[in-house]
């Protein structure tokens, strides 16, 4: 084992403490493809010593995207696949699952170790293990190496931001959910403050923790979703609220919400920018994943100890990674703004023109537009229409066949 019997014994103390989420150990349900999630081995030198587990449905084509999922203290890859409803959408809309699993080796209580500097550094331990499962995907399997997202729960979620913010360059976005910003405890002492009652910085030095993670980096920052129940005793909402200022700071965003949103299980949303950030509260929720059992499209999940019945956190958070299906090829998916109307002259129309508003959601469906990366493009026109959900909303107008441009 890579850590010593005497770091062991103090960790299975103080971890005690600093459980962040608890579940049974669940066998993997037999799904109803032939797929299954599979353990992986030799996927790298592996010095966090963690384990990899994959899930690659039947049908899964070639560039699909991944999403690395690591669960919360006391759980186990295979239950947390089970119950967080990951398996529905890789599924429905064909990604890849990489679960990554914390040994008791590692952490008493199979906690990842999100406040130890030597597994949230790049390039060391745990996060490297996680970094090079991604590898091993993108060689093994043919992910897309421009959509990797990463998911967790509580200590996963704190490792999720862990990930976000060491390999800005691995990751598009990510979730964290009941989970702490990026290097608020640098040891277990230090962990107890930041889950209860939690620890305020301002926003520019949660930024400060996270550009220093990868100095000197000037690339694409991910997008972030955050998670948290109002009534959370076990990692205080606090927590959600110091997130939310360190990934606005770091995304070069206000702390104000452009927009609020009221969903399902008395949930609300609020956005942050473009769609850089967003964060979910859910009224009344205490410390686990937000599921909603049942078979129709936006329900997911088990309801079970720290998988809450509510909402279905990961059908909200696929949608906000854009996994729901567009292959269409598309200018680069780090455009910010739309190209010039020169660039592609619209033929001219052979009718009336028509004009359409609806979600950037809608259009993909109808057909007036794709998806690529999250980001919604007009058809014909390739003019960049904003992110690829329900909430934005774009006027198009029809001017040939299968060419739309934006505006009316």
């Amino acid at each position: 084992m890579r850590r010593s019997s005497s770091i062991l014994t103090r960790l299975a103390g103080a971890v005690a403490g600093v459980v962040l989420a608890a579940a049974g150990v669940l066998a993997v349900a037999l799904p109803a493809q032939a797929a299954t999630l599979t353990q992986v081995t030799g996927f790298g030198s592996n010095p966090g010593n963690l384990g990899m587990y994959a899930y690659r449905p039947d049908g899964l084509p070639a560039n699909a995207p991944a999403v690395v999922l690591l669960h919360g203290c006391t759980q186990n890859a295979s239950g947390y696949f089970t119950n967080s409803g990951w398996q529905k959408y890789a599924d429905l809309w064909k990604f890849a699952l990489i679960v990554a699993q914390q040994p008791s080796a590692n952490n008493a209580n199979s906690c990842f170790n999100w406040f130890e500097t030597g597994d949230t550094t790049r390039g060391q331990g745990e996060a490297l293990s996680v970094k090079q499962m991604v590898d091993y995907a993108k060689t093994n399997y043919g992910v897309d190496p421009g959509r990797i997202f990463v998911s967790g729960l509580s200590a996963g979620g704190a490792m999720s931001a862990v990930m976000l913010a060491t390999y800005p360059d691995v990751f598009a976005a990510g979730s964290v959910i009941a989970g702490i910003p990026y290097r608020c405890a640098t040891s277990t002492t230090s962990a107890y403050s930041c889950m209860n009652p939690g620890v305020d910085k301002t926003p520019a030095q949660w930024g400060d923790l996270v550009r220093g993670a990868y100095s000197g980096y000037t690339g694409r920052r991910p997008r972030v979703a955050i998670w948290h129940g109002t009534s959370d005793t076990t990692v205080a909402p606090m927590n959600a609220v110091e997130s939310r200022d360190q990934w606005t700071n770091v995304l070069g965003v206000s702390q104000t919400p452009t927009s609020t949103a009221s969903l399902p299980a008395g949930t609300s949303l609020e956005v942050y920018g473009n769609d850089a950030v967003r964060l979910y509260r859910v009224s009344g929720m205490g410390h686990g994943t937000p599921v909603d059992p049942g078979s129709a499209t936006d329900q997911c999940g088990t309801a079970t100890s720290y998988f809450l019945d509510t909402i279905c956190s990961t059908y909200r958070d696929a949608l906000f990674f854009g996994l729901d299906g567009g292959t269409s090829p598309s200018p680069s998916p780090t455009a910010t703004a739309s190209p010039s109307p020169t660039a592609s002259p619209s033929p001219s129309p052979t009718t009336s023109p028509v004009c359409v508003t609806a979600s950037n959601y809608a259009h993909v469906t109808a057909g007036r537009a794709y998806q690529s990366g999250g980001y919604t493009y007009a058809l014909g026109s390739n003019q960049y229409m904003g992110l690829y959900n329900t909430y934005y909303t774009t006027t198009l107008k029809q001017t040939g066949p299968s060419y739309w441009v934006i505006g009316c």
